[in-house]
């Protein structure tokens, strides 16, 4: 009983505070249950990974994206069991140069500490795999996405990891890299970069004057879902090595200012630069910040974070723009300016603006402060050397990975494969989403055939060709089989006419119409956009298609009371295609030419 009440006497004498940092920061001689709970937040990010990637590019390979984003976790996982674990937090080898390998963790892994710390290293090396699927996406092997996604989480990312966080050479020089700006960040983005630019462009994303070309994601719904997943895990990336509330709360402050601060400027930047605000460059920018803060997290206060978020703000333009001008390098999703470009200026930032007030502390357990904080220039030089040392790492030895891949079984899928789209190639998914372009059907249904079946489209197309006129499938025929001339009659205008063009139609004796939703657009290319800061050289706009077949109704009268319906004297306003019919068959009773269209006159 006595001891109890000694129990209790101790408890309340502890603060709210002292109470939370001993059971949720400190367990034994671990991190606690936050890091655990930072570790759910941070394997959540693979969804916003995947979601960004898939928004970003193509309907026809979204199930490629999927699977990458779920089989670089799982891969990861196996690799990092088997090496990848032992080289980062193994006992010190070398001079602080790699951990050994040991295979402990399948025999002897039972305390909660061990455990934790597995599970948090885990997701981390495989968010800095997931990086590189972005930047090569729509044109890569997926057994070739396999092998080096395997490569970076069980050998390269590991080594430079140890270096920074376990116990290696660097940590001991005073680097700091709180959460993972250059171990995590910029290491991915390194071998986004070499990736991309050893893989090729996609087809068409440059021209033959090297200009690029707009190829537009096919859902930024999907996208901006992707970057709010990733915003809500980051406070689990940056917040789950936080050692007390205090900490924890300064985290959580930066975490936020950082991305708010980039997006605001990437925002203002491009409305004057392309004249509109550009969406997917936003969603970058939030990333942007967040990586940009993510070194210094724990360090900096308000005011520093701010500026970390504006200079991440130009940076992620500036990225892109120098891939797609300079280098001629195709990243679909701006991984390269999200994750290397801010990776490195966060490095960097820690020497410039932290607080010397923060969880982390240098050689001799001195606090960390930074140029602009009365520090000196000393932790900015050894910022600087930790991004060579990393990034000189990283680029070697992912280089020899995709050499080797390249000479071998091959980096980049076919151009027949590329054009169909690597869903219906790689995975055997007709589509993996139901409105996808029906010729992608018929190149994957051809694929298996020793003669492919032609589409209407295909065989018009064909007899136009050979005959310089209008599509007609059966020229020789001018009549039909009743001595019936039938013509058909195509309008093309805006979705909003439909309406009116229908009772018109009516009106004059149409009844039978075929109506279809299509993009398209006319001598002018639509109006002039930009996406990513690329102007789209052709827009397509929503357009509705309207297809009359007609005999009795004079083809004039179908015109001119389209064309009084359609008139406004504003570019746009259609056109109106006639078309020669050789004949028509109705399936039903059999009936041909005139009398066939009796039911739609």
């Amino acid at each position: 009983m006595n001891a109890m009440f000694t129990v209790l006497a101790e408890i309340t004498a502890e603060s709210a505070e002292e109470v939370v940092n001993r059971t949720m920061f400190n367990v034994g001689d671990g991190n606690g249950i936050w890091y655990l709970i930072g570790a759910a937040l941070v394997f959540f990010m693979q969804a916003g990974f995947a979601m960004v990637e898939t928004g970003m590019t193509r309907a026809k390979n979204a199930g490629n994206i999927i699977m990458k984003n779920l089989m670089d976790f799982c891969i990861g996982t196996v690799v990092f069991v088997l090496l990848g674990f032992g080289l980062m937090l193994g006992e010190d080898a070398l001079c602080g140069l790699v951990g050994l390998p040991t295979l402990d963790i399948l025999t002897k892994f039972t305390s909660f500490d061990r455990c934790a710390e597995f599970v948090f290293n885990l997701v981390f090396c495989a968010t800095a795999a997931t990086i590189v699927s972005g930047a090569m996406a729509e044109r890569t092997k997926f057994i070739s996405y396999c092998i080096y996604s395997g490569v970076i989480s069980a050998v390269i990312y590991p080594i430079e990891a140890h270096w920074v966080w376990g116990g290696g050479w660097l940590a001991n020089l005073g680097f700091v890299d709180f959460a993972g700006s250059a171990a995590i960040h910029m290491c991915g983005g390194v071998c986004a970069l070499i990736g991309a630019a050893m893989v090729g462009p996609r087809i068409g994303k440059f021209g033959k004057d090297k200009k690029p070309r707009a190829i537009l994601g096919h859902s930024m719904t999907l996208g901006a879902l992707g970057v709010f997943i990733l915003w809500f895990g980051w406070y689990g990336f940056n917040g789950a090595a936080a050692d007390s509330v205090e900490s924890l709360a300064r985290i959580f402050l930066t975490t936020t200012i950082a991305p708010g601060v980039a997006t605001c400027t990437t925002m203002i930047f491009t409305w004057l630069k392309n004249g509109k605000p550009d969406v997917s460059m936003c969603l970058n920018a939030s990333l942007a910040g967040l990586v940009g803060v993510t070194a210094s997290c724990a360090d900096v206060d308000a005011v520093g974070s701010a500026v970390i978020g504006l200079v991440s703000g130009f940076l992620v333009v500036f990225g892109v723009w120098l891939l797609d001008y300079k280098l001629h390098i195709d990243d679909p999703v701006g991984a390269v300016g999200v994750h290397f470009c801010n990776g490195i200026w966060g490095t960097l930032a820690v020497g410039l603006f932290s607080t010397g007030t923060g969880q982390n502390v240098g050689v001799g357990g001195e606090p960390v402060k930074g140029l602009f904080y009365g520090g000196g220039w000393s932790q900015l030089g050894i910022q600087a050397l930790g991004i060579a040392a990393i990034c000189g790492w990283t680029a070697i030895t992912i280089s020899l990975t995709f050499l080797i891949i390249k000479k071998t079984i091959g980096l980049r899928v076919s151009r027949h494969e590329e054009i169909v789209g690597l869903d219906a190639t790689e995975h055997g998914l007709p589509s993996s989403y139901a409105d996808f372009i029906p010729s992608m059907q018929v190149e994957t249904t051809a694929s298996g055939r020793d003669k492919e079946v032609e589409t209407l489209a295909q065989v018009e197309a064909k007899a136009e060709a050979k005959q310089g006129d209008v599509p007609v499938v059966h020229k020789k025929y001018t009549k039909t089989s009743d001595g019936s001339a039938i013509s058909k009659v195509v309008i093309i205008t805006k979705q909003e006419h439909i309406e009116a063009l229908k009772n018109a139609m009516s009106a004059i004796g149409i009844t039978g119409m075929t109506v279809t939703n299509v993009l398209g657009c006319g001598m002018q290319k639509g109006a002039t956009e930009y996406y990513r800061g690329v102007p789209i050289e052709t827009h397509l706009l929503p357009k509705i298609k309207m297809e009359i077949v007609v005999c009795k109704v004079p083809v004039e009268a179908v015109v001119e009371t389209a064309k009084s319906v359609l008139y406004t004297g504003k570019i746009g306003d259609g056109k109106i295609f006639i078309y020669d019919v050789a004949d028509v068959v109705k399936v039903r009773t059999g009936e041909s030419g005139y009398d066939a269209l009796q039911d739609n006159e």
